[in-house]
């Protein structure tokens, strides 16, 4: 089990790194982590939802996704609430008091993904949740020791040199952890080192002086860590690329299943520019795509309050396109409607009124992976869709898609303006498919020979080689067959 000393340090990242260079070795190996945490989340093969890391983690592994992977995943719905995924379903929404005095009732479904995964690896790789060292929430922790006890794996821990203060959060982990606690971390390493890393032999010798920790070296910066699919919003750098063709993204509160973002990122002829909350859209984009969101009215009236759109009316009175992915679908009709009180207070509020549609929320969730058709210029699609809600009206009759979903009847998907500089879709991940992005880019006269995948498991390749130059990857094997 790979722990950190806190979050963000990089764990995700070198389990996804571990696992491609274990697969690389011939190893079943596959990714497991207890509870995350993300509003990002992957569609599995068997119908449910995992965290997006745990996604491409299963690709490092190069092994389909599974619920078992991420058997808890808490989706953020407000400042104080999540909803709550257990093996891929919903279990219920709770606020975090709530879940910190339920979360243990959560262990018996947690071992059991976790014995599941290993009886189909050889080598099975965990990934922790934010820092043991938060031990005003060890009671009942599923997410780091406490899990590490239930199962009884040796931990090792990841120390992040790139945000300062590393020596202290490595020692001070292990000062405030019980004597059981610190016997079961058998090693450590530090991650995103930048420069030479032997002018931190002396830290290095410092860390394991004062815990008794075996070193398993340091790991220099990955330069092309950004390029891999981001986890978190907070991931998201504010501009990508330099490109002639300007996508805007407005990051709303509830930002949810941005990996429609990744490619883009990449592609050299588009500038991808995430508007921060406070800022206005820039006047020069080509195109203005509003995102899936976690909490469709919420993040509609979130816009409104930031002025976004005043700007979108600018910029679609300029001759700019939009484009709506699933909430950002929602939001671009003329209604959202929730007669359940799903998203808070029941009623009906007034979207943005670019779409003749109108959305009705429901408690069913749509989770389905998806092929297809793109209407306007016959290039494949895939993707996958997650989403509550049901959106009808004029425009639905200028669908954007035709698609198949696993073991369902072909329907189409979308809406389009009459002008078609408006577009909305339930699809997620339909700038993955490279046969469709490059279709959709050449629309603004750009051109794509990115082979995105090929691209991410090429990076993959290389996050393998990177760690074993410099981890003891030996030793992590034999601790993990000391199980």
């Amino acid at each position: 089990m790979i722990q950190g000393t806190g979050s963000n340090v990089g764990k995700s990242l070198i389990v996804a790194g571990l696992c491609r260079l274990f697969a690389n070795r011939g190893m079943k190996v596959a990714p497991f982590k207890p509870q995350n945490m993300s509003n990002n989340a992957a569609v599995t093969a068997d119908g449910g939802e995992i965290g997006r890391a745990q996604a491409l983690q299963a690709m490092a592994c190069r092994r389909p996704l599974s619920v078992h992977m991420n058997p808890v995943l808490l989706k953020p719905e407000t400042d104080t609430g999540a909803q709550v995924i257990v093996q891929g379903k919903r279990f219920g929404t709770m606020r975090a008091r709530e879940y910190g005095t339920r979360k243990a009732e959560l262990l018996p479904k947690v071992l059991e993904s976790f014995s599941h995964l290993a009886a189909t690896a050889d080598l099975v790789i965990v990934e922790g949740a934010g820092s043991p060292a938060e031990i005003n929430l060890r009671a009942g922790d599923i997410a780091n020791m406490g899990f590490a006890e239930a199962a009884d794996l040796p931990v090792i821990l990841c120390g992040d040199i790139d945000r300062g203060g590393v020596i202290a959060s490595v020692v001070g982990t292990h000062a405030v952890l019980e004597a059981a606690e610190r016997a079961r971390i058998k090693a450590f390493f530090i991650n995103r080192f930048r420069g030479d890393p032997s002018l931190f032999d002396e830290g290095m010798q410092e860390i394991v002086t004062r815990t008794g920790w075996t070193a398993l070296g340091v790991v220099p910066w990955f330069a092309d860590a950004g390029k891999l699919p981001a986890e978190d919003a907070l991931d998201l750098a504010r501009g990508e690329g330099n490109g002639p063709i300007k996508v805007v993204v407005p990051i709303i509160s509830r930002i949810a299943n941005f990996d429609d973002l990744d490619p883009l990122r990449l592609e050299p002829d588009v500038t991808l520019e995430l508007v921060p909350p406070g800022s206005p859209l820039p006047l020069d984009a080509d195109l203005v795509l509003l995102p899936g969101s976690k909490s469709t009215i919420g993040d509609l009236e979130f816009c409104r309050a930031q002025g976004w759109d005043i700007d979108l009316k600018a910029h679609h009175r300029r001759g700019g396109h939009v484009l709506g992915i699933c909430g950002g679908y929602q939001m671009l009709g003329r209604t959202i409607s929730d007669p359940e009180g799903i998203e808070g207070r029941a009623g009906t509020v007034e979207g943005l009124g670019y779409l003749d549609v109108e959305t009705v929320l429901t408690a069913d969730k749509s989770l389905v992976k998806a092929t297809g058709t793109h209407l306007a210029s016959g290039a494949s699609v895939s993707g996958y869709e997650i989403h509550i809600g049901r959106t009808t009206g004029a425009d639905c009759a200028r669908p954007v898609f035709r698609l198949d979903g696993e073991g369902a009847a072909p329907r189409v998907d979308g809406a389009s303006s009459t002008d078609g500089r408006v577009t909305g879709t339930y699809l997620h991940g339909l700038f993955t498919d490279d046969a469709y992005r490059t279709a959709f880019l050449s629309g603004f006269g750009a051109v794509s020979d990115l082979a995105y995948n090929k691209r991410i498991d090429a990076i993959l390749d290389d996050l393998a080689r990177h760690l074993e130059a410099v981890l003891d990857t030996d030793q992590i094997l034999h601790l993990a067959q000391q199980r």
